[in-house]
């Protein structure tokens, strides 16, 4: 089993696509934070933590948190090889849960509704994408013809976004039917994450190995996108609900940088204070953008205000 989990978590990499990308796992929670009103003011509170394992847990990896504070994401057993899923209430129940038949199970985005949407292994070393209702109930599915399906993002409507095994984009409707697609000239296509529109952000490869970013509309239309300065690499991570994308980008010395792609194209490249490596995860429908970055003294987390 262990080789089935070491397998996956290559093959999670590779679908990202980028140097942003393979931070994804270790770095962040796909943070919703639409219903929070950013504030800079001096009376502010403090942030404070609270720390959680699921019982019996040698290792707690969450992904995605949403706007009433359920948060979702895998952990490691005791065995330190089987892999389960996990769901954590507001309240701070916490509830394990695997798709039937599953050896090891990867949730990757929760939407208001508290749907999850992840994928696991079969006994067959298989990879199908779930989706876990609110009640516990699942639904397995895997696009047309596919026999690795890794669904990233969840909007609240139900539309779910993703990878097929030979690096198509997908796109499953709430009612099961599903919509491949790849920008012009792709070689591999990553969708990253879908917003409440159905607008979805990701990254595809081209065949000189350059990555792009892109922007598929609701009604299908694609666009392609490139950072200013960026040369090898432009990897979206997350658009909000206003059509904002933010992720990071490579320049000709393979530094990596944050960005902001407005609605209208128009970019804004930034970096904390320090950082030689810059790696922005999620916006939230006013703007504000958090993730990761290195500097000197190692990895931190940051917070850009709009």
């Amino acid at each position: 089993m262990k080789y089935v989990v070491g397998f996956l978590r290559s093959f999670a990499a590779v679908t990202q696509f980028s140097a942003a990308a393979l931070w994804k796992g270790m770095l962040a929670l796909c943070l919703s934070l639409c219903t929070v009103g950013l504030s800079l003011a001096a009376n502010a509170h403090e942030p404070t933590f609270t720390t959680f394992d699921l019982p019996g847990s040698t290792g707690t990896a969450p992904q995605s948190i949403n706007a009433a504070g359920a948060i979702t994401g895998s952990y490691t057993d005791a065995s330190f090889v089987q892999q389960h899923g996990f769901l954590r209430a507001r309240d701070g129940t916490l509830t394990s849960f695997d798709p039937p038949g599953a050896t090891t199970t990867f949730p990757k985005s929760i939407n208001p509704a508290g749907e999850v949407t992840g994928y696991y292994a079969d006994a067959s070393f298989v990879i199908h994408g779930f989706l876990r209702a609110r009640d516990g109930t699942f639904t397995t599915f895997n696009p047309p013809g596919a026999t690795t399906t890794v669904p990233q993002s969840i909007n609240p409507a139900g539309a779910i976004t993703g990878t097929d095994a030979i690096f198509h984009g997908f796109l499953r409707a709430r009612d099961g039917t599903f919509t491949t697609f790849d920008p012009p000239g792709s070689t591999g296509t990553a969708p990253q994450s879908i917003n409440a529109a159905g607008a979805i952000t990701g990254t595809y490869t081209d065949a000189s190995f350059v990555q792009h970013g892109f922007l598929r509309a609701r009604d299908g239309t694609l666009t392609s996108f490139d950072a200013p300065s960026a040369i090898f690499i432009t990897a979206p991570s997350c658009i909000n609900p206003a059509g904002a994308i933010t992720g990071t980008y490579a320049d000709a010395n393979f530094v990596n940088h944050g960005f902001l792609r407005a609605r209208d194209g128009t970019f804004t490249t930034f970096d904390p204070p320090g950082s030689f490596f810059t790696a922005p995860i999620s916006i939230n429908s006013a703007g504000a953008i958090t993730g990761s970055y290195f500097d000197g003294s190692g990895q931190h987390g940051f917070l850009r205000s709009p």
